[in-house]
């Protein structure tokens, strides 16, 4: 499964992406809006939008990106791991 977060935390970055090996899915990390956003969300299974620490464009482009290319939204408004295993734990197992 294929993952991308938008949002969270600079420093937690590592960390996102070793709770999602263990939850054996892929991940891409956004926690700062590159130039070409929209493109390399690509197609993903799960889009996980921390809405605490998101800009406005970056959570209205990964909420388009989702419908335009049928990808599911999960939303939390916290960014801790704690957080990111609860909804990997819903989604992926």
């Amino acid at each position: 499964m294929s993952v991308v977060i938008v949002g969270g935390h600079d420093r937690m970055v590592r960390q996102y992406t070793e709770i999602c090996k263990k939850y054996n899915c892929k991940s891409k990390v956004f926690t700062q809006l590159p130039g070409n956003f929209r493109s390399q969300i690509g197609k993903a299974d799960l889009i996980i939008l921390f809405t605490s620490t998101v800009s406005h464009i970056m959570a209205t482009g990964a909420v388009q990106e989702a419908a335009k290319n049928n990808i599911s939204i999960a939303r939390s408004h916290s960014s801790s791991s704690s957080a990111l295993k609860k909804i990997l734990s819903q989604y992926c197992c």
